[in-house]
């Protein structure tokens, strides 16, 4: 019996213990807060590296501190340390050295009183912070503000051209269909390029604003029936427009991570530029200058200067470049429509039939234009009524290429 009793009261004690000791632990907590604010580093920006440490030890040496609710510091320059009991803290701000080594570079007393959340700024352009400093700290502190001011000023300029960039490009995209006047957008781009004439990257959207203002200038001259070769104003945004993305494509080439795809598309800009121009070998040399940079693309700016040759009337280059288009890429329409537009003026009459004779390859092209072309195209109709009037039936059934080199 009285072993019975003593179990019974053991584990009634045990369990009285059990549940004092959970309300002692629940006590712990009792009036815990939050401590937040914000880190300015020497320069007045926002410190976003670091940690919040609080200690109670105060009488301790540094390094025997015991530390509690280390906190990191945001990416604003902000931190948040919560369930701080109440008591009465060093409270210090740690860097990283350059060796990965943690330093104080800042404390301040902080009491906490239960319930009470707390607000601790760390400021060290303040007085408070300054006036504990050696000459030498000082000194350095000094050095620094410079150099931080430079690198400061310097990205107010980046982030203000980045932001005239996204500004120009949204009212060229814009302005694009409608070829219309973007005068501001080559005045900011000229700003631009003044403030960093080193970017590349500006002087190609320089190129594209005056490319943009430029054929806003053609199509004027066209309303008025006066032809844009005559308009020396649209010539010189023109020719404004090829320099602007030669400088981009050279100072890409010269920077310490070249991008040879933006090199192309300056190139190939230049290339459509010249053919405007009537500069067909310098249209020619752009165009293989961005087949050298981007090949991928190869299909493209040989496409584009097969159909400058064609217009210039140089019927042997367009075709020569048509056929360097197709090699690459034999699944476009248009190299075929430009080859065999510069081969149908060589067609020949049969004296015993009278019948006229394409030359060879001029079929083909024609046939595999009707079939990559959309029906919609406007050429094909046209194709059409023009193999008809030279008795040259259609082989409906004919496949164009399907290959696709790179």
């Amino acid at each position: 019996m009285m072993n019975t009793l003593r179990m019974k009261s053991l584990a009634a004690l045990a369990a009285f213990t059990l549940a004092g000791s959970m309300a002692a632990h629940a006590q712990l907590g009792l009036g815990a807060v939050t401590v937040k604010g914000h880190i300015t580093d020497e320069v007045g920006q926002p410190m976003t590296k670091g940690e919040i440490r609080f200690t109670k030890d105060k009488t301790a040496p540094l390094k025997e501190e015991r530390m509690v609710n280390a906190t990191p510091i945001d990416g604003n320059g902000n931190y948040e340390a919560k369930g701080v009991a109440p008591g009465d803290y060093f409270v210090y701000l740690f860097v990283q050295d350059a060796n990965k080594e943690w330093q104080p570079v800042d404390r301040q007393e902080l009491t906490v009183k239960p319930n009470d959340n707390v607000t601790l700024d760390f400021d060290l352009t303040s007085q408070r912070y300054l006036k504990d400093q050696t000459p030498e700290r000082l000194k350095q502190i000094e050095e620094y503000k410079k150099t931080a001011a430079a690198a400061i000023s310097a990205n107010k300029v980046i982030n203000n051209l980045n932001k005239t960039l996204a500004n120009v490009r949204t009212d060229l995209a814009a302005a694009a269909p409608t070829k219309a006047d973007v005068t501001k957008d080559v005045s900011d781009m000229k700003s631009a390029t003044d403030a960093k004439p080193d970017e590349s990257v500006l002087w190609i959207v320089y190129g594209e604003a005056l490319l943009a203002q430029a054929d806003h200038l053609a199509a004027e001259d066209q309303k008025a029936s006066k032809p844009y070769m005559s308009d020396d104003q649209t010539v010189k945004f023109y020719t404004d427009a090829a320099a602007a993305y030669q400088k981009g494509a050279d100072l890409n080439a010269a920077s310490k991570k070249p991008a040879p795809a933006d090199q192309a598309v300056a190139y190939n800009a230049i290339g459509n530029i010249d053919g405007k121009l009537g500069k067909v070998p310098e249209a020619s040399a752009a165009y293989d200058n961005a087949v050298k940079q981007d090949p991928t693309k190869a299909g493209m700016y040989y496409g584009n200067e097969a159909i400058v040759l064609y217009k210039a009337n140089q019927s042997d280059g367009a075709i020569a470049a048509a056929d360097k288009a197709i090699a690459v890429d034999a699944t476009r329409p248009d190299p075929y429509y430009i080859k065999a537009q510069s081969m149908v003026g060589q067609a020949t009459v049969d004296p015993k039939t009278q019948l006229v004779v394409l030359p060879p390859g001029c079929l083909d092209a024609y046939q595999a234009f009707l079939s990559l072309a959309p029906p919609t195209d406007p050429r094909v109709a046209q194709i059409k009524e023009l193999l008809a009037s030279l008795n040259v039936k259609i082989d409906t059934s004919y496949k164009a290429p399907t290959n696709k080199k790179k």
